[in-house]
């Protein structure tokens, strides 16, 4: 699993691993790891041209002491200092003694002779971006913006310090103008921002050095800020049948979906809930014709939902439409005393009170559009604060939340420690490829999550697992995909998972 402290939590467990070593032990642990990361994107080592991009404080100073390293092999290193009079004095001095040269970025002033830095950067076979460390807030700052650009026109590879400059290592927000690297190095744990869109696009390849920093990093409910599951965490989760197993003792999920004008969304969502491991699926609508001529092991009824048969699982919503009887079929799932998952047109159709009057568990798998909807916001604001926006309406409704996107986030609805809750952390899903966004491919995940839901897997795992599995089917489809495609392909990512 891969787990993302935040900046204080970090910092914390830095000054107490600090305390325990010689003085400068800490970053030139950092900058061996972050040497040996840039030598790897090298062709090779010795005659190539690096430059470093330095702003203040340590952030600067592991690029320069990685610059030192890199120069002793025989590259060519120049380190262009934003703020020469704030540069770290150590790694400075080793950068020198080992034959690099510094110039003044553009506007700075420095001892020496000045050099134009455009020529600098044209030449270069890597960038390496210490401009802003971790504790960094806003977009960056014209003179390093202007650097960026330069380094862009030439179609120089970089590599991110810690922390792409100018994103936000907390939140995964980016507020300005920030640097797109091709890789980042990030030291001792990862940070929410290397994990969560839009922040997430501009991190690259992440590669997390080791220096030390698990004994000091706390444990225990709410010590993380986000987590990402990896294939062992989800394979640990999926729920499998024994020999003694029946169709209820693996778990009967409800589907009520589909329309007159949507029946594609009825037989989508089946198809995810039988890929997705249930004992058997009930489906109650419109659509049964069409649902049986695609899977004729589904148990259909005309409804109601309540009068449909046995079920360990909910799934209430796509292609529900409009109407009276689509309001009534909401209404009765969300009054049963089973786990429910409300999408699409369920989650327009709902009421905030019903949800609160809930005993079971409820999972919501909004878009950003839908998330927006319900908080009242613009998408744009959840699409640029899906941490933010997730948690939000996790606590506004009661209810665990799924928000799908470019990153996909599952959160708990007592999951802010900063709200009074327990601070479980979110989680991100690290599967998620654009070729799911077609129409569809929700309505497969709805099913599926539903299936793992009746399974007996909580909310938060079942969201979890689903989109995990969800996002492989993704990769596993045959290229460019349609939603039937990712269901079919969620039998090898189950089998990918579950086989290793």
């Amino acid at each position: 699993m891969r787990t993302a402290y935040s900046v204080e939590t970090v910092r914390a467990a830095e000054r107490e691993l600090m305390e325990l070593l010689p003085e400068g032990e800490l970053m030139r642990r950092a900058a061996s790891g972050l040497a040996a990361a840039c030598a790897g994107m090298l062709r090779r080592v010795y005659g190539a041209r690096v430059v470093l991009l330095v702003g203040s404080g340590d952030n600067g100073g592991d690029a320069l002491y990685a610059g030192a390293r890199i120069a002793r092999r025989g590259a060519g290193v120049t380190a262009v200092l934003l703020s020469p009079e704030r540069a770290h004095e150590g790694g400075l001095a080793a950068l020198r003694a080992a034959g690099g040269r510094t110039v003044a970025a553009p506007g700075a002033v420095v001892e020496g002779e000045a050099v134009p830095v455009g020529p600098v950067l044209a030449r270069a076979d890597l960038v390496v971006d210490g401009i802003v460390g971790i504790g960094g807030k806003g977009g960056l700052r014209p003179v390093a913006v202007e650097l960026m650009d330069l380094v862009r026109e030439a179609g120089v590879p970089v590599v991110s310090v810690d922390l792409p400059s100018g994103v936000d290592a907390d939140t995964g927000e980016v507020r300005g103008a920030a640097v797109r690297a091709d890789a980042t190095v990030t030291f001792g744990a990862y940070k929410p921002g290397l994990l969560i869109d839009p922040a997430r696009e501009y991190a690259g390849a992440l590669r997390l050095v080791d220096i030390g920093l698990g004994p000091h990093l706390p444990d225990g409910t709410g010590a993380a800020k986000a987590e990402a599951l990896q294939h062992a965490d989800v394979d640990a989760l999926l729920p499998r049948p024994a020999a003694e197993s029946d169709k209820y003792r693996r778990g009967v999920v409800g589907v009520v979906a589909g329309s007159a004008r949507y029946p594609g969304a009825a037989v989508l969502a089946v198809a995810g809930a039988l890929r997705g491991g249930a004992g058997a699926v009930r489906y109650v609508g419109p659509a049964a014709d069409a649902v049986l001529a695609r899977f004729p092991e589904t148990l259909v009824s005309p409804g109601p939902p309540a009068k449909a048969g046995r079920v360990q699982a909910w799934v209430v919503g796509p292609g529900l439409g409009d109407g009276k009887e689509a309001e009534e079929h909401l209404r009765e799932v969300l009054a049963s005393d089973v786990p429910v998952l409300v999408d699409a047109d369920g989650l327009r159709l709902m009421a905030r009170a019903a949800l609160r009057a809930r005993t079971a568990p409820t999972l919501l798998t909004p878009h950003a559009g839908e998330a927006a909807a319900l908080l009242g916001r613009q998408r744009e604001d959840v699409e640029s604060g899906r941490l933010a926006a997730v948690r939000e309406l996790a606590g506004a409704t009661g209810a665990t939340v799924l928000l799908k996107g470019s990153t996909t986030l599952i959160a708990d609805p007592d999951g802010d420690a900063g709200a009074g809750g327990s601070g479980v952390p979110v989680r991100v899903n690290p599967t998620g490829t654009g070729w799911l966004a077609t129409a569809g491919t929700g309505d497969v995940l709805s099913g599926l999550v539903g299936a793992l839901l009746a399974g007996g897997l909580a909310a938060r795992d079942a969201g979890s697992a689903g989109a995990y599995l969800h996002g492989l089917a993704g990769r596993f489809a045959p290229q460019p995909p349609g939603a039937s495609e990712v269901a079919g392909a969620l039998t090898a990512a189950w089998r990918d998972v579950t086989e290793g």
